[in-house]
């Protein structure tokens, strides 16, 4: 079934450090400058570089094997024969199931000192059987609902945890919004800080955050604290929220926060003539352009991401 494993790694911070400044040596200079403990850095990297090498030597099973770096995964043509292993911090995790589409995914904690591990359920020791399990069907895997956002003029993009759509800098987005369970739902002009459309996954990452400020503006102001969103993995809904909405002579805030599903998805009309985006997971990199007249519409994804966890 399985013919080749294909191991996701990221770049340490030294490593990113020293393409920022070509040596070993100005990367050191520039962190004691700064105040910083370039020791950590070291040790960071050692630490990841040894894992990796055991991890590769653990997850010799007879399997092609091929390494990719973080960057090149949007662009990696996964394939319905490929077993995919990812090694590093929980939002590696994340940014990788959004591609893999159907394939096996294992998270694989490098340096549990360093990372919470909240999808990274093995250890480099404990890979190897996660592996043989997962090639001989008799895993314990998620089916995690995805969030899915199209776009008027063709784009998609998939979101682990949760879509940020707003203005790509510090100004107000601009946009009309509704939530499209009928064809008549009404449009709501609104300007705000953007919107984050949150997973279950995602629901105890920035939604979990927003529902802290709310509560302690609440608290201030004699009111009752806001209850975190309870969403599990599996559910096929999503809940968004706009964070900071203004209200004025020209926007409103009728709908700030909601649940979404297949039959009511969100949707929303850029009045921004530059600068909107719609990116996933805090990655900014490959966002979609979200500007005049272009309408996003988000809602759960047809596709799991199916992490092995046992």
């Amino acid at each position: 079934m399985f013919e080749k494993l294909v191991v996701v790694t990221r770049k340490t911070r030294l490593q990113e450090l020293v393409e920022r400044f070509n040596t070993r040596a100005q990367a050191k200079f520039y962190l004691e400058r700064a105040g910083l403990d370039f020791g950590d850095y070291e040790e960071e990297d050692d630490t990841y570089r040894r894992a990796m090498d055991r991890l590769l030597g653990a997850l010799d099973v007879g399997l092609k094997v091929q390494v990719l770096e973080r960057a090149l995964v949007p662009t990696y043509l996964f394939s319905a024969t490929d077993v995919v292993v990812a090694a590093g911090q929980d939002g590696l995790v994340a940014n990788v199931a959004k591609y893999v589409g159907s394939q096996p995914l294992m998270g694989v904690n490098p340096d549990p000192s360093r990372f919470d591990g909240q999808l990274l359920p093995f250890s480099v020791d404990g890979a190897r059987a996660g592996l043989l399990a997962t090639l001989a069907g008799k895993a314990k895997v998620r089916e995690v609902t995805l969030a899915e956002a199209t776009l008027s003029d063709g784009q998609r993009l998939l979101a682990f945890n949760d879509f940020f759509v707003g203005a790509k800098t510090h100004v107000s987005a601009r946009y009309r919004l509704r939530v499209a369970s009928a064809p008549e739902a009404a449009w709501e002009q609104q300007s705000s800080s953007g919107v984050i459309v949150s997973t279950g996954a995602g629901s105890t990452g920035w939604l979990s955050s927003v529902c802290t400020m709310a509560s302690g503006v609440a608290r201030v102001l004699g009111g009752e604290p806001v209850a975190p969103v309870r969403l599990g993995w599996e559910e096929e809904k999503l809940f968004f929220v706009v964070r900071e909405p203004f209200v004025s002579r020209h926007s409103a805030a009728s709908v700030a926060a909601g649940w979404l599903s297949a039959q009511a998805r969100l949707e929303l009309e850029s009045s921004m003539p530059s600068g909107g985006v719609v990116f996933s997971d805090g990655v900014e990199a490959d966002a979609l352009a979200f500007t005049s007249g272009v309408v996003a519409r988000i809602g759960p994804a047809a596709q799991k991401a199916r992490l092995v966890v046992g």
